[in-house]
């Protein structure tokens, strides 16, 4: 099994030093493989917004640098750890840049059945915030299991003994789970966040097929117009979720039909 470990801190202090906590479990745990992604030493510029990667796919992007083999690595592993420490009560700029640039995967998700965990550090609060945008993102729009979570707070310089102490039981609880997520690779059921988006955006995207031709056959091929696909996954679905989730599809198909003109007609066959 091979694991990244996407690294948000420009330096290898203590966000580092929880990550290798959590690496040496895991490894006690499974025979898991490591390497690291350090976003401080990539050539990862700034998206300008020129939604080229949405309209004309990612291959078209103005800026040719590091993120699509980050991206290549990605998709070759088993599983994915995001790594940041808070900064202003967010992610770090280097993490949030990343995520930025990935934004088309947001609207082709492509992650599925792949273990992610996260791991946020702080020097007294905002990890709780950290974690839950960093769930959002790599869920529920970029496809991850999300297996956990973990922040710890830390502090430069010698700690407490009882606060070094806590923080690695909290680090080796976290690892124990995710070694058994990633030894068992078992489907889980999706959150109810997860299927509403699913059918926001399938609602939106069987509208696209003019505007932004590139998701539409990316959702098209994966058959996820299909009336008959509950969800993006043949994992099972909680049927008030399914029920929630149709009626949000609904509201947003005729809401995007009247923004792009398409016709009721247009709806049909692009469900087919």
């Amino acid at each position: 099994m091979k694991v990244l470990i996407i690294m948000g801190s420009p330096q290898k202090g203590n966000t580092f030093r929880a990550c290798e906590e959590f690496r040496e479990q895991v490894q006690r745990e499974c025979a898991a493989e490591f390497e690291y992604i350090w976003l401080k030493d990539m050539d990862m510029r700034p998206c300008r917004g020129c939604y080229v990667c949405f309209q004309h796919g990612e291959g078209k992007c103005p800026h040719q640098d590091d993120i699509g083999s980050i991206v290549r690595k990605m998709d070759e592993a088993d599983g994915v750890v995001f790594a940041s420490p808070v900064y202003s009560n967010n992610i770090s700029g280097l993490l949030k840049t990343f995520i930025d640039r990935l934004s088309y995967i947001g609207h082709r998700p492509r992650f599925h059945g792949k273990k992610a965990f996260l791991i946020a550090t702080t020097g007294m609060f905002g990890t709780r915030s950290v974690l839950k945008n960093l769930s959002f993102v790599t869920g529920g729009m970029w496809g991850f299991d999300v297996v956990g979570s973990v922040g710890v707070v830390t502090k430069k310089g010698e700690m407490p003994r009882d606060r070094v102490e806590h923080n690695s039981r909290l680090l080796a609880k976290a690892a124990r789970k995710y070694a058994r997520a990633l030894a068992l690779n078992k489907a889980r059921r999706p959150t109810f966040i997860e299927v509403i988006t699913f059918y926001w955006a399938r609602g939106v995207i069987s509208q696209m097929e003019e505007v932004s031709p590139v998701d539409y056959r990316y959702w098209k091929e994966k058959g996820w117009l299909s009336k008959e696909t509950r969800y993006c996954t043949p994992a099972p679905v909680n049927p008030l979720y399914l029920a929630i989730g149709k009626a949000f599809e609904s509201i947003q198909r005729n809401k995007a039909r009247k923004e792009m003109g398409t016709s009721p007609a247009g709806v049909a066959s692009s469900c087919q």
